[in-house]
């Protein structure tokens, strides 16, 4: 290898999942996720991103998985402290809920953690292959790392995969836990209409329709998705087209830019800079 692998590198299991392209659609339905929590749609709202830059607020949900996978340790760090920098002044008294919201409270970055996460393994797995338990534990463990560097407690995170996923499960199946905010209806539009770059525009009216109906059924009864019979027909038939069209494409069309560039960096041109190769 020339250049800096970062924290995992190619033979790692985080680099194997986020590389592919259907990290697209995971990143759009974890955002759904993620609106779904009234103190995480709080957040937001003091922000005010999804109403002045919705895309720059739609990758920035991957941003820090891709840095930390792809970027150099150091890239890895400095993207990680910008968003902690971020998060020390977006706390306050949610007008919805009542609740405290504090972008540096545990169990608000474990939510917004937990359900990127599940929704790359799921999309990997129903697009390229099915991971076995310790495989799912290793990314759960590897991608550990990413929480830690925005400050999560590592030692009251669930410790497999599968406790990660029943935790969001639990919490999503209480009385009143998931509700629709005015946030909540932004990020469903937004998803839904796509204000998106021309060069995925084309392709969004996909993302959105996967986003929407692979969403667990506590999520889709929230945001009025209705899933008949023919709905399901499609996502299984589109599921499948992904998964058995993805080994003829080239990487190209297959892999996510930041993964194509950062094998660029290791391979050929080690002072090439993630920040310089980041967009999607």
């Amino acid at each position: 290898m020339k250049g800096d692998p970062g924290y995992f590198g190619p033979d790692s299991i985080m680099w194997m999942v986020n590389k592919e392209i259907t990290v697209l659609f995971g990143g759009a339905r974890a955002l759904l996720m993620h609106a779904a929590h009234p103190l995480i749609a709080a957040g937001a709202r003091q922000t005010s991103f999804y109403q002045r830059d919705p895309w720059k607020r739609l990758i920035r949900t991957l941003s820090l998985q891709n840095s930390v996978t792809f970027g150099t340790i150091k890239e890895a760090d400095e993207s990680a402290n910008r968003i902690n920098k971020l998060h020390e002044v977006i706390k306050g008294e949610d007008k919805v809920t009542g609740e405290i919201y504090d972008a540096l409270d545990h169990d608000q970055l474990l939510w917004v953690h937990a359900c990127l996460q599940l929704s790359s393994i799921f999309f990997f797995e129903k697009t390229v292959r099915v991971l076995s338990e310790e495989e799912k534990d290793t990314y759960h463990k590897e991608n550990m790392l990413s929480a830690k560097l925005v400050l999560i407690d590592e030692s009251k995170m669930p410790k497999t995969h599968k406790e990660l996923e029943n935790w969001v499960i639990e919490l999503s199946r209480q009385k009143d836990f998931l509700l629709i905010t005015d946030v909540a209806e932004d990020v469903k539009n937004i998803i839904a209409t796509g204000p998106v770059p021309p060069h995925i525009k084309p392709i969004w009216p996909f993302i959105s329709f996967m986003a929407f109906h692979t969403l667990p059924k506590e999520f889709r009864d929230l945001y009025g998705v209705k899933q008949k019979k023919w709905h399901k027909k499609i996502v299984k038939m589109n599921l499948f087209i992904l998964k058995t069209t993805r080994p003829f494409l080239p990487p190209f069309f297959r892999l996510i830019p930041p993964a194509r560039w950062a094998k660029q960096r290791i391979t050929k041109k080690p002072d090439l800079q993630f920040k310089q190769k980041s967009k999607i």
